[in-house]
């Protein structure tokens, strides 16, 4: 039981692999030096994008960084003696059993909802009394509850169990903390860290690094477009500019990334950043006006100076893989339950236009081309019209058959079997035709971001009216907002709504 435990634990706390990298979401100067790095590394495979830039394939010739896995010894070893403090409290209680054990499991979950598992540059056992006392108490009273009266005694046992687990745990956790640290001060728990900037923040935030090693944090350099920093003052050498980053990053095996203020714009750093999206590295960032920020349980505290860490990417989480069940099982049960309605609609767009399904080039997850299907609702006078068309819902020679279909938004069910191929998500940025992309490209500079997930039968700009001729900046905006701020609830209400909207006929 206690190794199911420690097994469940394991994937709560665990980091993802290997770094990898797509060229197509980087800004045009991280494109150009990582197209050059990837000639170089032409063991690992190469695939040209419709942009002109090289993409390397996920890159197995890049050795992993022995660090990360030390980055997750902290959590295990927290982990461990959380285990072992519940086996001691069940002990002394006398309440080992399968409730007991649902107890553990509970305690687990809030633990790591409360970010327990977390690596963490400061730790306190001060700081994680309330934390470790009131969600004990919690799992062992909501067992109690839904043990039911007629568990008596034995379930008020439980609530003690919980009460010698609190403390157990923080006794445990203290000579944890204490063992950590001394790891740390010794360099055997460290993670290699690349300060963006060059500036007096960063040579002070350098210098408290390489001063105090129990953070876990090892310096390696700085970047910086136009160091301010003089040459006699940098702790760490400046191993680049900006645009070098993912190149510092992979070369470095960099495992945190930590943003202080630099000679770059911050519109510029967004897109700089995401470039990381890919790549296996953590990144925190001092707050501007720093001296005011409030000390959050996101906030880090590096020798006085607060550091905000940067909510993972979505797709880099474990929850993502949810995203893809969820799909695939909503996606193969809806073609079932509309297979009638599929057929009809087949028929009436064969009888209109001679062709039932329409097959379309989209641009999917990482830039990818791939072939979307609709049913045709107007056949085009020339093979190169539906590349280069933009709308055609006002359009003379769309008959009532094809109207019906757009309208309703029932041209779009084929696209189910995108979804549960893997080519799309049932929510996600609506894909576009590669000529746009180009264009759209050109335009709008964070247009190719939203190609950092698989495209969406619906999405956060659909459901907010942009479709049809409608700006295309703010679609691309609010992918982006979709993106950042992910969560299956936020698909189901995304869903939720766009049912409202074709119900209320508001197809293009």
């Amino acid at each position: 039981m206690l190794s199911s435990a420690l097994w469940c634990g394991y994937l709560m706390t665990g980091q993802l692999g290997s770094p990898r990298i797509h060229t197509s979401l980087l800004p045009p100067p991280l494109r150009r030096r990582q197209s050059a790095a990837a000639r170089s590394h032409s063991a690992a495979g190469t695939t040209v994008h419709l942009n002109g830039t090289v993409r390397p394939e996920p890159l197995a010739a890049v050795p992993r960084s022995s660090l990360r896995g030390q980055c997750r010894v902290p959590a295990m070893v927290l982990l461990a003696v959380d285990v072992v403090a519940f086996a001691g409290a069940a002990l002394l209680t006398d309440t080992v059993n399968p409730k007991t054990l649902l107890v553990l499991g509970l305690i687990l979950v809030l633990f790591h909802q409360a970010a327990l598992y977390r690596s963490r540059l400061s730790l306190s056992i001060l700081d994680d009394v309330p934390a470790i006392v009131g969600r004990s108490l919690a799992a062992g009273a909501a067992v109690m509850v839904l043990g039911g009266l007629e568990d008596g005694l034995a379930g008020t046992a439980r609530i003690f169990t919980a009460v010698a687990f609190s403390g157990l745990c923080l006794m445990g956790r203290t000579a944890a903390y204490s063992g950590i640290r001394m790891a740390r001060r010794r360099h055997r728990l460290r993670q290699r860290t690349l300060v963006l900037g060059a500036g007096t923040l960063a040579g002070s935030l350098t210098q408290n690094l390489l001063a105090h090693p129990e953070y876990g944090l090892e310096p390696e350099g700085m970047l910086d477009d136009d160091p301010m920093l003089p040459e006699g003052e940098r702790a760490v050498p400046v191993l680049g500019g900006y645009d070098d980053l993912s190149r510092v990053v992979i070369q470095h095996r960099i495992d945190m990334v930590i943003v202080t203020y630099g000679s770059v714009r911050e519109p510029s750093m967004v897109s700089i950043l995401r470039a990381c999206d890919r790549l296996s590295c953590e990144i925190c960032f001092v707050p501007r006006l720093y001296e005011l920020h409030t000390v959050t349980k996101d906030t880090e505290l590096l020798w006085g100076l607060p550091l905000v860490r940067l909510r993972r990417a979505a797709f880099r989480t474990r929850a993502w893989t949810g995203k893809r069940v969820f799909d695939a099982l909503v996606a193969a049960a809806a073609l079932l339950l509309v297979a009638p309605v599929l057929a009809v609609c087949a028929a009436l767009a064969r009888w209109e236009t001679g062709t039932a399904l329409f097959r379309q080039t989209r641009i999917g997850l990482d830039g990818r081309p791939f072939t979307v299907y609709k049913f045709c609702s107007l056949r085009p006078a020339a093979s190169s019209e539906s590349a280069h068309r933009w709308n055609i819902a006002e359009d003379g020679r769309l008959r009532p058959v094809g109207k019906f279909l757009r309208r309703s938004s029932l041209d779009e069910l084929p696209q189910l079997w995108n979804v549960l191929r893997g080519d799309m998500s049932l929510v996600g940025p609506r894909p576009e035709r590669p000529f746009f992309v180009d264009e759209f490209t050109r335009q709008i500079p964070w247009y190719t971001a939203r190609h950092r997930v698989p495209a969406g039968l619906t999405g956060w700009a659909q459901v907010h009216g942009l479709r049809g001729n409608t700006s295309i900046a703010d679609r691309a905006r609010f992918d982006n907002f979709y993106i950042e701020n992910w969560s299956m609830w936020g698909d189901v209400k995304i869903l939720l709504r766009t049912f409202g909207q074709v119900a209320g006929g508001a197809g293009r």
